[in-house]
């Protein structure tokens, strides 16, 4: 019985006793250690000096591919065709653009978010599948298209500013590269991004006059007055002697090998991320920097700033270093002090691993086999109970994201600092800038042996990021699903069972505050505010099942009234669909389109009708989807009608997104557009009729492989 309880033990604590393989440090607030690192910013001298820190930090002799899991991410140079031929159109007098228009829903003021839809007032311009389609849209009578150019590789998003346009694509290809001492160069597959940059001055006829690629994979981009902000994303690339450092080609010629730095803290995975500047007015030169770091998962950019987010991810022989200091911080202190003197007399001495685990064995099974068996419970307990707050310190020590922030003006990019927050970022939305503070709002989760621990967190940060204030432990057992920062006001909804709409004081960066809740049936997946006193939420509604579980149930839009900060209401909802409805404004805030002078919100909506009912031919459940147009005020939402892009028949094998499928919506004057991978649609704002229809170049074998673009 004694030695199955022994190995019992043994087992629950997992440990391998060895010593010198690393340099360590303690972790903040534990006795566990990570290999050792200094956080400063460094730069790669050349790529042999990379290749050596790889070495290094991964513990690898190099003869491998360290890109793992790059799949399809590998991928190569892009190539672009000559713009195609302007349609013919009619000979007709220039009309005025709209007094009146809408532009992409943005997050921060002044810094506008690229997106496969924008128009300026007068001209839609949408990038259809493998085309940059131009269509003269106001007024919508009138409306016709002017201009579709193929553009060969995978459209992903555009800016236009004034007489110019730039679209961002990936594409693949092969490149070339020599390794030591080889003597001829070598081909692999990769992924490159370009940034296209068009003259349309003539909207009939665009005119490409720069053409620039880098390395990896697009990952967003931002425009401030001219100068547009690109961000890329490429695994680091070693493989034997070669690594495969970060480059700009503009056309065929390579013009810029950006400058790689990289701060010595150790990861699972490193990525390049470039930061290239391009002023869209004045495209003779490109800026750029490489950072190397963690994966990314969020980006927020201010008018001064990028802040580029990953969770910390400490490489495999973090977690071997922990086991160790488990058996020696939590183990050995519950041992009799005759059995912990023996114990740590064989750590320091100079046998080898084996050898001081046999020994060390030995004294814990005399020492056990010596317990009464009251001893040897109070043992076990006290053993339990160390490994389980040893384990949630631990697990809240790999529960971090890790900020880097980058100072942007006028093309110029520059690192700043290094901050570190408990818990994961939701999205862009959970990040803000105010004056010299960056506000947070996270959620930690994570597991020990015995419990789930989840929880949300605020954080206030100075200009280097380091934390003046806190809000922790907000919501337990519920995680965050929105949130928006407006001035010293912080709007979070959490859910579980219920949602509750926090409002939280940041007035103070010292001393972050909860002012107010409501907690009401569903949640809000996007929140945008009205004005000072309302904040608009999409969402889901929920109820209460038979199970006595929560279930989800159809969209909901919502309006709260936070005048009284302290006690927040829901002024209205409205409920979309049945369980199953969708709409793509709950994952992108693009789709969502507001405007408060005319008093207008429009969602894209995928609606459940009724009851499951499977087509026998496709098996799949028949759909509408199309727009939702309310008329929304201080005193709630009235339906104006809803805009769809089937005809007479609904593909029924389009479940989940049709190309009929309304995916964005835009206004010039009193006209309101939705636009699907099919058409264009013009609809009078007054009483949402049909004025005109346009259809756009469509594929379907385009469609599978350009997803909804």
């Amino acid at each position: 019985m004694n030695t199955r309880v022994i190995i019992l033990i043994l087992a629950m604590i997992n440990i391998a006793i060895f010593s010198g393989c690393v340099d360590t440090k303690p972790i903040d607030g534990g006795n566990a250690t990570i290999p050792e690192s200094t956080q400063e910013l460094k730069k790669f001298a050349s790529s042999y000096e990379l290749r050596e820190y790889l070495k290094a930090s991964t513990g690898s002799t190099g003869v491998f591919d360290y890109a793992v899991g790059r799949g399809d991410l590998a991928r190569a140079e892009s190539k672009v065709v000559a713009p195609g031929a302007a349609m013919p159109q009619p000979v007709q007098a220039v009309q005025a653009p709209a007094a009146d228009y809408s532009k992409t829903n943005i997050q921060v003021e002044g810094v506008d978010e690229a997106d496969f839809v924008k128009n300026d007032g007068k001209y839609i311009y949408v990038l259809a599948q493998d085309k940059l389609v131009i269509v003269d849209a106001f007024p919508a009578t009138g409306a016709n298209i002017l201009s579709s150019t193929m553009i060969e590789g995978r459209p992903k998003d555009i800016f236009v500013n004034g007489d110019r346009l730039i679209i961002f694509l990936e594409d693949t290809g092969t490149v070339y590269s020599i390794q030591e001492y080889d003597y001829m160069p070598r081909p692999r597959e990769t992924m490159k991004t370009v940034a296209m940059v068009y003259d349309i001055s003539n909207r009939k006829k665009p005119e490409e006059i720069a053409n620039y690629s880098l390395n990896g994979n697009y990952f967003q981009s931002r425009m401030i007055g001219d100068y547009v902000y690109l961000i890329v994303k490429d695994y680091v690339y070693y493989t034997g002697d070669l690594v495969d450092m970060p480059s700009i080609m503009k056309g065929s010629v390579k013009i810029m090998a950006p400058d790689v730095y990289y701060f010595d803290n150790p990861e699972q995975n490193y990525v390049f991320h470039t930061i290239a500047s391009i002023n869209i007015k004045k495209t003779d030169s490109i800026n750029a920097k490489t950072f190397m770091m963690g994966y990314s998962d969020n980006l927020y950019v201010s008018g001064n700033n990028i802040y580029i987010t990953y969770r910390k991810n400490p490489p495999g022989r973090y977690y071997e270093v922990q086991k160790q200091e488990q058996f020696y911080a939590v183990i050995l202190p519950q041992l009799p002090q005759d059995a912990r003197d023996k114990i740590n007399e064989i750590k320091n001495s100079n046998l080898d691993l084996h050898e001081k685990w046999d020994k060390i064995s030995s004294i814990l099974e005399e020492t056990f086999n010596r317990m009464t068996e009251k001893e040897k419970q109070t043992y076990q307990a006290d053993v339990q109970k160390a490994l389980e707050e040893y384990e949630m310190k631990l697990a809240q020590e790999r529960e971090k994201t890790v900020i880097q922030k980058i100072a942007i003006d006028k093309g110029s990019i520059e690192y700043k600092a290094k901050g570190e927050v408990q818990g994961s970022l939701l999205n862009q939305f959970s990040m803000d800038e105010s004056g010299d503070y960056f506000r947070v709002a996270t959620t930690s989760q994570f597991w020990t042996s015995n419990r789930n621990v989840q929880f949300n967190n605020v954080y206030v940060m100075d200009n280097d990021l380091k934390i003046t204030g806190k809000l922790e432990k907000i919501a337990q057992d519920e995680r965050i699903y929105s949130t928006r920062f407006i001035g010293n006001r912080l709007y979070m909804v959490t859910f579980k069972r219920m949602d509750p709409l926090f409002v939280i004081d940041l007035s103070d960066p010292n001393k972050p505050e909860v002012l107010g809740q409501l907690k009401i049936p569903g949640f809000s997946d996007y929140l945008h505010p009205y004005d000072e006193k309302h904040i608009i939420g999409v969402g889901k509604e929920t109820a209460e099942n038979e199970w006595g579980g929560v279930s989800i149930k159809g969209v909901k839009v919502s309006l709260f009234d936070v005048s009284d900060v302290n006690n927040p209401q829901q002024i209205d909802t409205y409920e979309i669909g049945k369980a199953g409805t969708d709409s793509e404004a709950l994952q992108d805030h693009k789709a969502f389109l507001f405007d408060k002078n005319k008093e207008l919100l429009v969602i894209p909506v995928r609606e459940v009708t009724g009851e499951v009912q499977y087509e026998s031919r496709y098996g799949m459940q028949k759909v509408w989807q199309g727009a939702y147009v309310f008329n929304i005020t201080p005193g709630g939402f009235k339906l104006k009608g809803k805009i769809s892009h089937f005809d007479d028949f609904e593909e029924p094998n389009y479940y989940w997104g049709s190309p009929g499928a309304v995916r964005r919506s835009l206004f010039m004057d009193d006209v309101l557009y939705t636009i699907s991978a099919r058409k264009v649609m013009m609809n009078n704002l007054s009483d949402i009729s049909e004025i005109k229809s346009i259809d756009l170049p469509f594929s379907k074998n385009l469609y599978y492989e350009y997803g909804w673009k």
